[in-house]
Parts: C-alpha cells; structure tokens; sequence
C-alpha cells in the first residue's frame, strides 16, 4: 500500500534531526521535511496552509481555534521550550533594578504583541512579580533589521493595550542601545548584547538559576511552538496524529540517547565541560 505523502515544516533541531535527515520515517508516512525558520513558517502555514504539518507557535496556533471552522489541529510535540527569564532585557540607564521596576516604562516586544516568548513573560511577570500586563504600551518591530508585515496573524492585542510599529529605519536592538524603549521582551537575544554592549543586560543576571527556581515552584517548562496538522488532512487521516506523534517521540529520544552515549563514552566530542554532569541535573 502507498505510503501518505506529507510536507513537514520545522527548524533545525536535534530533537528532531532522525526526521530531519530521513533516518526515520513516520509509519504509513512518506514524509518531506522542509528545513524553515519559524518567523517563515508560521505565515506560509497560517495564511496559505501550504503544508499538510508544521511547527507553529503556540499562541498562534490558540489564536486559530476562534475561526468558525479551526484549519489546525495540535499534537503534543514542542520543538521549542524555554525558560523566558533568559528573554528580558533591559537598558543599564533605565534605572529597572527588579521586575516590579519594569512598571510604567516604555516597553518593546518582537516582531508583534503576542509573540510565544513575550506572552509567557507578561504572564509570568504578573503572576510571580505584580507586574501588569495590561493597561500599558509596546513597541513592535524587527530586532535588527526591518520586521515583515505580520497581517496574517490570528489574534488582535487586547482592548487596553496600545501597540505602536517601530519606523521602517528603527530596529528594537537600536532603540533599547539607545534608551529610547527601556525593556524589551524577545525570543532572540539582542545583537549589541551578544557583540559585548554595555548599555544592555539581561533583567535576570543569572537567568539559569530564576528559570530553575520558576520551575521548582510551578513544574512548568514554557511551551513555545507546537506541531500542528491541517485539519483537512487529519480528517481524512485522522491516523496521521499518533504516526507523527510517535515519530516525533522516537526521534526525541535518539537524541537524548546519543547525548547521554556520547557524554559517558566520548567526552572528547564536545566542548561543553561535565556535560554528563549537565544531563544528570537537567533530567532530575
């Protein structure tokens, strides 16, 4: 019997590299990984369903359930999760010392209001720190270069929530180096930051250590992209949702066991000190 030809979009992960490299194949699937970059893959999904699966980012992927019919429907896989206390940063001049210091400042968010990372930090900052999410302003934009017309997106700001788009010259990096936002809120780490700036650090210095500590409360590992099936294509294969799921899963774990293999035996493959070490904690 013919296997069901699919187009995956995904990034470039190692949790999914066996997909990735064709290594393994989703039973009953014959399936074609397109290698895409997420800021690319969510519109082409979203606005023109050009694919029969895709990663997509979580808060897009809710914001599609209110249409009449929803196009997608979720598998629990998440290429991406991280602990967004690593995703605030802020001016050394803007006198923001503590989170609640964030309160009344001019505020930048990526690419739009709502993106995964930003939304998980305003919820986060209101839930532990008393920080508000609504009732203030954001400056929307390209990190450091001009942002791509985002129209296509399946959710509004709320009511109480004034977003303002950055000019076509303005990137956010230039505008928190500058001063001229105070905070930003991203997925990405800011390029001045990376290239040595002194006018940007990260709001939590030692991020590792408030992202363990959220997690020892709360037992949340943020979610930030999902995989999502056309729901056309779920309906006449409604089989389609646990192949991929349980592929998926496979491939997680061939990169976990080739880590762990490798961290044992082969130290001399990587350039991360005590990475066994790592491995240990991290899966405690």
């Amino acid at each position: 019997m013919a296997k069901l030809k699919l187009k995956l979009a995904c990034g470039n992960y190692d949790r999914t590299r066996a997909l990735m490299d064709g290594s393994l194949q989703p039973e009953g699937i014959e399936l074609e990984y397109v290698l895409s970059f997420p800021a690319e893959t969510f519109p082409r999904m979203i606005r023109d369903r050009e694919f029969e699966v895709s990663e997509l980012g979580l808060t897009f992927y809710l914001g599609t359930l209110a249409q009449p019919d929803p196009p997608f429907i979720a598998i629990p896989v998440y290429p991406i999760r991280f602990f967004v206390q690593s995703a605030i940063f802020v001016n050394v001049n803007s006198g923001i010392k503590e989170p609640r210091d964030l309160i009344g400042k001019r505020l930048g968010e990526l690419f739009i209001y709502g993106h995964d990372a930003g939304t998980w930090v305003k919820g986060i900052l209101s839930d532990e720190y008393g920080v508000p999410a609504r009732g203030v302003s954001f400056a929307v934009g390209g990190l450091d270069r001009p942002s791509p017309r985002w129209d296509w997106v399946p959710f509004q700001p709320p009511s109480d929530v004034q977003v303002n788009q950055i000019g076509p010259d303005q990137t956010l990096n230039g505008l928190l180096e500058a001063g001229e936002i105070d905070a930003l809120y991203s997925a990405m780490v800011p390029p001045s930051l990376v290239a040595g700036s002194k006018r940007i650090r990260y709001l939590f210095e030692d991020h590792e250590a408030a992202g363990r500590d959220y997690f020892r409360k709360t037992a949340t590992f943020p979610i930030m992209h999902i995989v999502a099936i056309r729901r056309d294509v779920y309906r006449a294969n409604p089989w389609v949702a646990r192949a991929l799921y349980e592929a998926f899963a496979e491939a997680k774990r061939r990169a976990e066991e080739l880590y762990r293999f490798q961290a044992q035996h082969m130290h001399r493959l990587f350039m991360i000190p005590w990475l066994s070490a790592h491995l240990e904690e991290n899966a405690r």
